[in-house]
């Protein structure tokens, strides 16, 4: 039997996406001595971690990868994760949906 144990993102700014992420899903830190590598975990340790990956990549939108999230109020968690520095993609072009496409805003 397998079992998700970490879901992994190449990032280009470790500090600022493990900051984000840690933030929007309340997730911690596990100890690592890879100082280009961070896993972050559920504060029980239950579930898969989130790790990330420092390697350079190009930039696609939408990315390839991504996170469908669910929330019991999108509203207030649309907020939250702006307060935080997402940002929401417009997608006129794709016609009507029932998700939000949300990145982190460019410096």
């Amino acid at each position: 039997m397998l079992t998700i144990g970490a879901v992994v993102l190449r990032v280009q700014d470790l500090d600022r996406m493990v900051a984000f992420w840690s933030a929007a899903l309340d997730l911690v830190p596990r100890e690592s001595d890879d100082d280009g590598w961070v896993s972050l975990q559920s504060r029980t340790g239950d579930g898969p971690n989130l790790s990330f990956d420092r390697k350079p990549s190009g930039y696609d939108l939408p990315p390839r990868f991504h996170l469908d999230l669910y929330a019991d109020d999108r509203e207030a968690e649309l907020s939250r994760l702006d307060a935080l520095g997402a940002t929401v993609v417009p997608l006129e072009h794709r016609g009507p949906v029932d998700w939000t496409l949300l990145e982190l805003r460019r410096r």
